[in-house]
């Protein structure tokens, strides 16, 4: 990779094969919802021969079907595969007491968090029940919006957001919040993509790839949920109190390209995961938003991924990993 970051090998399935698709996750034993919720909670919305959820309807815009839930579980071994097989880059890789995975989707790092660390407290947060049914004692799963008042009474020690960018209409709120649920010395951290796609010679330009993720940031922003901001948000960080803010950039190739070995089986899994999920990710954002069709948006959709495949554009999604840590009691004199 470059020098932004060193990625090292990591254990994973030939690169000859396809990822592994799990069966379909049930909805999780543990989860939590408000009684007022509990009959929105199973009741999907359908659109397009897609499944999106139905609490707090139409504010996160990408499916929860099971195909989304194959991607999601590439992308946790991607992000997996980034940080060399550490669930984060802050000091709550291990011996985090409490911890809170906010958007958690299949559960799958939150599982992982918890087995991993038997004496941690592990909850995953999502607007979808779309959690497995067996889970280790000391994790649990709830489905609320995040975007609401937090209600959690104990402080955690550490807050994870992976891919969230588009949840959050006001990420002030969301700092605040994070801020306050976290106790003294805890640590927040960040794991996201920077859109649009880019390229650092010419193989990119003119293509439907570079359209797509241009007309992904440009719906997105419209909805007030912006793809672009990731890079920002350390300074959201800052405004809310945080200390000690370290941002790092990553790079996620989008196909095998890179010569380089070590990037190169990042653009594997980086195109495993955007090929099963063009659709899913562009069909509500087109059409409720840029006024496309269904139809239009899967021709266009399969032009996209002819390119994802092809090796021969250079291109890269920017990734960044900022984290923070709340100040400890004597250090928040001028903090309000």
């Amino acid at each position: 990779m470059a020098s932004d970051q060193q990625v090292q090998e990591a254990t994973h399935q030939q690169r000859d094969q396809p990822p592994v698709q799990p069966e379909a996750p049930a909805v999780a034993d543990t989860v939590e919802a408000d009684d007022d919720d509990a009959s929105i909670i199973l009741d999907y919305r359908r659109e397009n021969g897609r499944r999106y959820h139905r609490l707090s309807n139409g504010k996160y815009v990408w499916p929860n079907d099971e195909q989304e839930q194959e991607r999601l579980d590439i992308v946790n071994h991607l992000w997996m595969l980034t940080l060399d097989g550490a669930f984060c880059l802050c000091p709550k890789n291990k011996h985090a007491r409490r911890v809170l995975d906010l958007g958690t989707g299949t559960g799958a790092w939150a599982l992982d968090y918890a087995d991993e660390h038997p004496k941690s407290r592990v909850i995953g947060v999502d607007l979808s029940p779309i959690q497995p049914s067996y889970v280790p004692p000391n994790c649990s799963f709830e489905i609320d919006d995040l975007e609401k008042d937090w209600t959690w009474t104990e402080p955690f020690d550490f807050i994870l957001a992976r891919n969230m960018i588009l949840s959050f209409s006001d990420w002030d709120r969301a700092m605040e919040q994070a801020y306050e649920h976290l106790e003294p010395g805890g640590y927040f951290e960040i794991q996201d993509s920077h859109w649009p796609i880019t390229c650092d010679d010419d193989t990119l330009r003119g293509t439907p790839l570079e359209r797509w993720t241009h007309m992904m940031a440009d719906a997105a922003n419209r909805t007030g949920r912006p793809l672009d901001k990731t890079a920002h948000l350390s300074e959201k960080m800052t405004a809310a109190g945080f200390v000690n803010v370290t941002k790092t950039r990553i790079r996620f190739p989008a196909s095998p390209w890179p010569k380089d070995e070590k990037l190169r089986e990042l653009g594997y899994w980086t195109q495993a995961s955007v090929l099963p999920g063009i659709e899913g990710m562009s069909l509500a954002l087109f059409t409720r938003v840029l006024d496309w069709s269904a139809a239009e948006t899967i021709v266009f959709c399969a032009q996209v991924r002819e390119k994802v495949k092809d090796t021969k554009i250079h291109a890269y999604w920017n990734g960044h990993v900022i984290h923070s840590r709340k100040p400890l009691n004597a250090e928040q004199v001028g903090h309000t």
